[in-house]
């Protein structure tokens, strides 16, 4: 029994001993690591400084490295880069501003440049493209001997400017021109396509515009020729409203001071037709943003379809 006893507490010394020993020996090793480690810091430190101190002596050197590192970012940077650069190459095209309907405002003088503005505000278009359409009614307008402020008014009551606007029935662009029924006057431009250039649409309206008048021997007359209107009693208030924005270019071309949100309650016309009692009617405004024109419906653009072939 007393040597049962004996093995025993051998055996619990021996284990005693051997934890004690593994706790010795990683606290050594650990020890041992922090202060190699601290050692290692300190070496290269002093070796950090005394390179920083070697190159700082030495201008050539210094400038190398400077050169070397340098290209090495600059490398690194048009890695990045020349992706883009590679696809910007690629869509480039120098000559596509050709291509664009827009004139600077300040190349319009002061008529000009107060309805471009005014037409930018109150449709929210680009000041630009806008003043690129009224010079086009400007000069338009001289040769075809039309007010030039009429022509824009069909612009606004028809597409408030949208030059790929389209009718459930086919008119087209900034004057919602019949692109089917004038494409020979289309042919002039290219094809039908042309339709969508505003410049060329606003041509082939101003051409459109000036038979229906003609056709129709007023001005009234010829606004609902255009609207395809002419054999109706009733044209939807359209000329009323073409006219009424007229007026309000009218002024500001002037220099009259008008709101950019205001909307106009159609003119009163003349049974007549007369052009000059429609532009006499009073104008009633309240300011509130301009709601989109009405446009004719199937039966009443079919007749404007057989009127104008």
């Amino acid at each position: 029994m007393n040597a049962l006893r004996r093995l025993i507490s051998l055996a619990r010394s021996a284990r005693d001993g051997t934890a004690q020993s593994v706790s010795v020996f990683l606290s050594d090793v650990g020890h041992g690591l922090l202060e190699v480690s601290h050692n290692t810091l300190a070496l290269l430190g002093l070796v950090l400084v005394g390179g920083a101190l070697f190159v700082l002596s030495h201008g050539e050197l210094r400038q190398s490295i400077e050169v070397q590192t340098l290209g090495w970012l600059q490398a690194r940077h048009e890695a990045h880069i020349e992706p883009a650069q590679a696809l910007a190459e690629e869509l480039s095209e120098p000559d596509a501003i050709s291509r664009a309907t827009a004139s600077n405002p300040k190349d319009l003088n002061r008529q000009q440049a107060a309805v471009a503005t005014w037409l930018s505000r109150r449709y929210r278009v680009a000041p630009e493209p806008i003043s690129r359409l009224v010079q086009e009614a400007w000069s338009v307008g001289e040769r075809a001997g039309l007010d030039p402020t009429l022509i824009l008014a069909i612009m606004a009551v028809e597409s408030s400017f949208n030059p790929f606007a389209q009718s459930p029935v086919g008119a087209q662009g900034l004057m919602q021109v019949m692109t089917k029924v004038h494409d020979d006057k289309y042919s002039q431009f290219g094809g039908v396509f042309a339709a969508f250039d505003p410049v060329t649409n606003l041509r082939v309206g101003v051409q459109v515009l000036k038979e229906c008048i003609s056709r129709g021997g007023s001005l009234e007359a010829g606004l609902r020729f255009y609207v395809g209107a002419a054999n109706m009693t009733d044209d939807g208030g359209y000329a009323g409203k073409v006219l009424a924005e007229q007026s309000h270019l009218r002024m500001v071309a002037g220099g009259k001071a008008v709101s950019p949100t205001v909307t106009s309650v159609a003119v009163a016309t003349s049974p007549s037709g007369n052009a000059a009692a429609v532009n006499g009617g009073a104008i009633v405004t309240t300011p509130v943003v301009a709601p989109a024109a009405p446009k004719a419906d199937d039966a009443v653009v079919a007749e404007k379809v057989a009127l104008l072939h």
